[in-house]
């Protein structure tokens, strides 16, 4: 083995890879708040009393649960455009493939959530005369977002490591600007490593307060 390695290479180009690291970042938040409004919104459908919802969500949930990200970005981005005609840019097909794996992951989270809200507070809210919509706003989903919290945390973890994946559409992430960087650099150790540190660094602390979240949870829970 002749490969010399050359650390200072990471100092020149770390800026490089934290406006990758930025761009990681936006975009994951934008997934993960536009994935759980709709995977409260699936979640209703999937606990509805009209059997034809429940099945079509059913069905979103289950298949984007059984197929690989990468196949559903590939197919937003290549195939969705030849069926509606309208070309779609990498960065909105990104946002749709993620937001929908996220809306299913999520939707199974909140499921389990509503499942275990007692059905007396949904009587008292009918009894106080509240219609359906007021029920959900103010008996649902607090509730549905408290017990949630942290596996709905633990989702967005996972959104964040399967964002990697957007490079591979050409958006400029930070694996992508990495994957680059390595390229020209012909530095793939030094480089990469860093992406990997970089990626370590943002989710090692989200794992540590899933949990926090869930031990202090636990302690209410028991107390």
């Amino acid at each position: 083995m002749d490969y010399q390695f050359s650390f200072p290479v990471i100092s020149e180009y770390i800026w490089v890879l934290l406006r990758g690291l930025a761009t990681t970042l936006e975009f994951t938040v934008i997934c993960i708040l536009l994935g759980v409004a709709l995977a409260f919104f699936i979640c209703l459908l999937r606990i509805s009393r009209f059997r034809v919802l429940r099945i079509i969500s059913t069905a979103y949930v289950e298949f984007f649960r059984c197929t690989p990200v990468l196949i559903q970005l590939f197919w937003i981005f290549f195939c969705l455009p030849i069926i509606i005609g309208v070309e779609i840019n990498n960065f909105a097909s990104a946002v749709i493939a993620l937001t929908l794996f996220m809306g299913a992951i999520g939707s199974e989270t909140f499921r389990s959530a509503i499942q275990g809200i007692s059905r007396d507070q949904l009587d008292t809210g009918v009894a106080l005369g509240l219609s359906t919509t007021q029920r959900i706003r103010y008996i649902l989903f607090p509730q549905a977002i408290r017990i949630s919290i942290p596996t709905l945390l633990s989702n967005c973890v996972s959104l964040f490591k399967e964002s990697a994946l957007v490079s591979t559409v050409g958006m400029s992430d930070l694996m992508y600007v990495g994957q680059n960087v390595s390229n020209t650099t012909a530095r793939p150790v030094e480089i990469l490593t860093t992406v990997a540190l970089l990626y370590f660094i943002v989710a090692f602390p989200l794992t540590r307060l899933v949990s926090l979240v869930e031990r202090r949870l636990a302690n209410k829970i028991g107390g």
